[in-house]
This record gives C-alpha cells, structure tokens and sequence, in this order.
C-alpha cells in the first residue's frame, strides 16, 4: 500500500504531463495555418486566394474493413448475371434524345433535329456560364483541391520546423520498484524519479536544456529507520559548436521551410491561373461543339429542303429517279453526323461536369458565350520582358539555384574541425533533509565545463558531398537557364499565334461568306446545276463554317494562353477572371 509520501511524490510527475498533454486542439492548429498561409499569400498580392485549412477529420472509419487481411471481392459468376437485348425495332432517335435531355440541358426542342438549335432549361436544370463554372472549380474541382492541399501541407512543414525551434517541455517519469535480499529478509523500495525539462535550439548552433529533477523514495519494509527521503536538483546545460555545424546553416531546415512555403504560395497562385485558363478552355470547346451542332441543323435543314424540291422535280419528269435518292441519302448522312455530334458533347459536358466536382447525374445548361478579350498589341521584346519579370514559377526555379548555392556552403562547413564547447550548472536540495522539498542550497551549487575537438582526419564522405553539391548547383544553374529560355520562347509564340489566329479567323469568315453566296447562286439557278455540286456547296459551306468556329476558339485560347504565358492573368479569389487596366470584356452573345 502506497503512503501519502509516495503519492504525493507522483502529483508533481501527474501534475507536468497534464501540463504537456494540454494542447490547442485542432482548431487551434487550423488558425495558424490559415494565417501563416493568408500572410505568404498576401504577399504576392491583394487578389491572391489562400486555402483554407480547416479540413474535416474523417473519422476512424470501418476498422474491420482497415484490418482485413483478406477483404472481399466482387466478382459474380456469369450464370449469376442477366442480359436484356434490345429490340432493334426500338425508337433510337426517341432513346437518344431522352439520354441527351437526362445528361444536359442542350437538345434541339421536341427532338426535331430540323429545327433551330437553341438551349433548352428543364426545370431544375443548372444554367452553367463561364463565370459559374470557375466558381464551381474553386469549390469542388479535386485538382484544385489537391492543390490547396499541398500549400496547406507546405505550410504544416514550417509549422513543424518552426516549433523544433521553439521552447519545448518534456517530462519523464520512471517508477522503479526493486528489492534487496539478506538471508531470506528483504528490504522492498519504491523510487520516483520525475524529470521537467525544456530545450532550445541556439541560433548559431547548439542548445540549451533546462532540468528539474525530482527525486524520491521510499522503503515499504526495512531494516533501517529511515523510510522515506526526497530531493529536487534544478539544472542548466547548453552545448554550442564553434565550428563545423556553426552559423547559419544549424538553421538550414527552418530557412529552407520559410523558403518552401514563399514557393508553395507562388505556385498555387500560378495553379490558379493556370487552372482558369484551362477551364476557360474547355468551356470554350463546348461553346464550339454547339456551333457544330448548330451548323449541322443548318445543313441538315438545308438538305431537307434540297430533298423536297428534288422529290418534286422527280414527280415532275424533270430529273431522273436516281437524283431523289441521292437528295435523301445526304439527309441520312447529315442526321448521322448531328446524332454522333450531339453523343460527343454530351460526353463533353459530362467530363466537364466531373472537373469541376459536380456530379455526373447533374444537369446543366452550358449557356451562351459573353465572354471576349482584346488582343494585346505588343512586341515580342515587351513580352519577353513580361514573362522574365512576372513568370512565378521561373521566380521558384531562380530561387532554388540559390538554394543550391546554399547548401554547397554547408557541405564546405562540414569539412572543418569539430569544436564544441559545453557547459552546465546545477542547484540542490538538501541531501541530509528527507523532507527537503523544494529547499535548494544554493551554497551546494556545482558547475562544469568542456572543450571537445575532433580535427577531420577522415572527411572523405563530406568531401564527396562537397564534390556532389558542386555538380548539383552546375545542374541547377542550366536548369534555370533553361527555363529562362523557354518562357522567352513560349511568351514569343504566344504573341505569333494570337496574330495567326486573327489571321486564320479573317481567312474563316472569307471562306463562309464566299460559300455562303455560292450557294445562294445555285440555289437560284437550281434547274440548271447538278445537284451534286450543291450538295459539295453545302459540305464546302459546313466545313469553312466549322473552321470559322475553331479559328473564333482559337482566338480565344491564343489571347488567355499569352497573359497566362506572360503570368499576366489575374484570378479574383472567387476564382474568376479579373481584366486588366485597359482591358475590356464587352457583354455580347457568342456569334
């Protein structure tokens, strides 16, 4: 049975770990992050986005599932599984309309692929434009996520680092219980040895230890008098090296952890733009595929009416049998090719829907393009200029090299002597009181100090590290180099295509019109042309409205992909795109 003594020479021990165990919590932790994260990100700039961190804790999940060693598999034998056939009598056209309204909200009205394209909103339906849909990025798109998550994990890294350098209090507590035997009669002790101490990490190296050692024991049954007896001793202890390991790269984990985390909120910040521009182009592509779709309701319209009016002169005796047949064999063509159209943007809109976080059984309506850029009139050397000056993460590659250079400085200060000076000094209790408790005799004070050195009689791996870093900074240094030229090589032909794609535009808009009035003319001369050349007129009028639409996404893309290529691309912390001074985005429905 434990005295009072002993128990109340374990309260200090119980009362230190209380101490240790009590922390913030998570939410505590949650608020360093989001603001040590929101300061590196304000730092890049007023518009800058920083994550936040308070994540949900999942949970422990399904243990039994987590310690399986063999968990199960489904994989039903074939007698087990059915197979329906479908009648080949079925209404395709009815099967694929009622996939199509289910998927989106864009399908020709009441299925009647001859009438005019345009969007239809079921009840519920989400009317999804460019701005709606890098917002919903920012929300739930998982590779922006993934992305916060990394700034997040960069900023728990400093964290980590930055607490290593703080004070930091640890408790140790033994409990010792040991006997000592004469002629079968034993003397039993209890003895409690509970040590607070808290370190910290020297600026130039070393560190300094600070000790409150508790002692006590008691004998549960002895031979001496004597029962009980206690004693407390304070302590301070520091080691500090003069030489290898000294200055400033004993902080070389924590300058590169305030390092990593200015590089992290660069980077994000370049995945945003990076990610708004790629957004921006697959909503582009899907305002394409419409245009497609639209131009081949057009045609399709087109070749109904060439169908009837060749029907008619068939009747008539005007042109041989085989010519009707030609007219509805284009229509057929044409029904195929909007039906194969209309598959492929569906499957385009239910990938889209999968980017941005959203369900696939959502239903949408992509809405009309009012979204147009100016195309910048700039030189090349302007740009250059730009992308040099602005690129952040060619800023990260810059900054590494100096990294690189850093840690070559570091491997030349392994190569020196060891020198460390250590030194401590302590404080009693009364040794001849058993009861001293927190007495100190300061007059019983002791102290020591030691000068160790180790001459580098064996730096063999440090000078082949040495010889390694060397190499490293050389590989690092062309690396840069590299990067330096192909921002200039990319931002120049970003600027070389917005030009191109104008041209190829202005080239477009000459080939529908010229195709357009040919047809026009055949069409009024319908008796005396072949209705072959027609129909080519109307493929040849598809085909240059097409490319017209490409060249118009093009266009599109060519002017983000310079300001992203020059890092001039502003993201607002919504996540949508925020025009520049002198840049305006004029509200006009897409042509």
């Amino acid at each position: 049975m434990l005295s009072r003594q002993s128990i109340r020479a374990a309260a200090p021990a119980a009362a230190a770990l209380l101490l240790v165990g009590c922390g913030g919590g998570m939410t505590q932790i949650d608020r360093r992050i989001e603001r040590l994260t929101g300061l590196s990100s304000e730092r890049l700039g007023a518009e800058t986005r920083a994550p936040a961190a308070a994540i949900a804790d999942p949970g422990r999940g399904d243990r039994r599932a987590q310690l399986a060693k063999d968990p199960p598999t489904r994989n039903p034998a074939a007698a087990d599984l059915s197979f329906t056939p479908a009648a080949e009598s079925r209404d395709v056209n009815a099967r694929l309309e009622a996939f199509v309204r289910g998927s989106i909200g864009v399908v020709a009205p009441e299925g009647r692929p001859d009438e005019e394209f345009s969007v239809f909103e079921e009840p519920g339906a989400l009317g999804l434009d460019l701005e709606g849909a890098l917002r919903s990025s920012q929300r739930g798109a998982r590779e922006y996520l993934n992305e916060e998550e990394d700034y997040v994990l960069a900023a728990i890294r400093l964290l980590t680092e930055r607490h290593r350098w703080g004070p930091r209090l640890f408790n140790d507590t033994n409990l010792t219980f040991s006997g000592d035997g004469d002629n079968g009669d034993f003397d039993h002790a209890l003895r409690i040895v509970n040590t607070l101490r808290a370190t910290q990490r020297l600026p130039s190296g070393g560190e300094l230890e600070a000790r409150w050692v508790f002692n006590a024991t008691e004998q549960l049954r002895s031979r001496v008098t004597d029962r009980y007896e206690q004693s407390n001793r304070l302590a301070l202890d520091a080691t500090i090296p003069l030489l290898r390991g000294a200055g400033a790269m004993a902080r070389e984990d924590l300058i590169q952890g305030e390092r990593d985390l200015v590089y992290a909120a660069r980077d994000f910040e370049r995945f945003r733009r990076e990610f708004l521009v790629s957004i921006a182009n697959d909503y582009f592509r899907l305002i394409q595929d419409q245009n497609q779709i639209r131009n081949q309701m057009r045609q399709l319209r087109s070749l109904r009416l060439l169908e009837e009016s060749t029907g008619a002169r068939v009747d008539a005796g005007r042109l041989p049998a085989f010519e009707r047949n030609l007219a509805s064999n284009r229509v057929l063509s044409a029904q195929a090719s909007l039906a194969r159209l209309g598959e492929q943007y569906v499957l385009a809109v239910d990938r889209f829907k999968v980017r941005l976080g959203m369900s696939p059984d959502a239903r949408v309506s992509v809405l009309p393009l009012r979204f147009e850029l100016p195309e910048p009139d700039v030189t090349l050397e302007e740009a250059s200029a730009a992308a040099l000056e602005y690129r952040l993460d060619l800023q990260n590659q810059r900054d590494r090299l100096e990294d690189a250079r850093r840690r070559l400085n570091n491997r030349r200060n392994q190569l020196l002597p060891d020198l460390n000076v250590r030194g401590g000094v302590g404080v009693p209790t009364d040794l001849g009181d058993p009861g001293a408790g927190l007495d100190f005799e300061f007059e019983d004070l002791d102290y020591n100090a030691a000068f160790t050195l180790s001459l580098p009689l064996d730096r063999q791996i440090e000078r082949l590290g040495l010889k390694s870093s060397v190499v490293q900074l050389q590989q690092a240094r062309r690396s840069y180099d590299l990067a330096r030229d192909n921002v200039v090589v990319d931002v120049r032909s970003a600027v070389r295509n917005i030009e191109l794609a104008r041209f190829q535009l202005q080239l477009a808009e000459r080939q529908v019109e010229i195709n357009r009035r040919r047809l026009e003319e055949q069409r009024l001369k319908i008796d005396q042309v072949d209705l072959q050349r027609i129909v080519d007129s109307e493929n040849d009028l598809l085909d240059s409205e097409n490319q017209r639409d490409q060249a118009r996404t093009d266009l599109r893309n060519a002017v983000l992909n310079y300001l992203l290529r020059s890092d001039q691309v502003r993201v607002t912390r919504d996540g949508t795109f925020l025009p520049l001074p002198g840049m305006t985005t004029p509200d006009r429905p897409n042509q």
